[in-house]
């Protein structure tokens, strides 16, 4: 059986995966922080401006969201499998897995470049592209720059994750998670995924389903 090697201040492999665990659910809890922050800022601004952001939500298009959202959730779906092949020790499904995973995400980017695009050609990007007018334009307008702030924070993240994700598929491919008790980091990435994953979860209601009802 081939040794695994432990860092020199960890006692166990088990509590290095633990300490792993931890510090990962305690940046989580940062950037949980964030979006929090942001999500809130939002929810005031909408109790204040009602109107406003509904007829903004209306200007948001679902063909893009709807699409993009199945995209996401087949991304976990692919990372879960990739992080069961990890544990498993079956190296070149992992790399597969987490391929189609960084893929998966670069077209959740790709579909939302071209929503920002349609964004600019319709005049509902702030200080770049405006034409909204009516009664409510200056709160319509707000809805749009709390949407560009929080899908723009959201997509950093996902960005961030594509690059990540491609890297752990890079080493998985040489081995680098056997045998497979050596699968923590790639464990730790399916976390952050996730995490990403279910932040839009909570901006596809907050934003794209809130002006639908009457």
């Amino acid at each position: 059986m081939s040794s695994v090697i432990i860092g020199e201040q960890f006692q166990t492999l088990e509590q290095e995966h633990e300490t792993a665990q931890l510090g990962m659910w305690i940046f989580l809890a940062t950037e949980l922080m964030l979006f929090g922050g942001l999500f809130t800022g939002y929810t005031v601004y909408r109790t204040l401006y009602p109107e406003g952001f509904a007829e903004g939500s209306r200007h948001l298009d679902l063909i893009y969201a709807g699409p993009n959202t199945g995209v996401l959730l087949l991304s976990s779906l692919t990372m879960a499998l990739g992080v069961h092949s990890a544990q498993t020790g079956r190296s070149r499904s992992t790399f597969w897995y987490l391929v189609l995973t960084a893929l998966l995400g670069a077209a959740f980017m790709g579909i939302k470049g071209a929503e920002y695009y349609k964004h600019f050609l319709d005049g509902t990007v702030p200080v770049l592209s405006w034409s909204v007018t009516g009664a409510n334009a200056s709160a319509v307008q707000l809805f749009f720059v709390t949407y560009f702030v929080m899908t723009g924070v959201h997509a950093v993240h996902l960005v961030i994750g594509i690059g990540i994700v491609l890297v752990t598929a890079v080493l998985a491919r040489r081995g680098a998670f056997l045998p497979p008790p050596r699968h923590t980091p790639v464990e730790m990435v399916g976390l952050y995924w996730h995490f990403v994953d279910v932040i839009w979860t909570f901006l596809l209601p907050l934003l794209y389903l809130f002006g639908l009802h009457p």
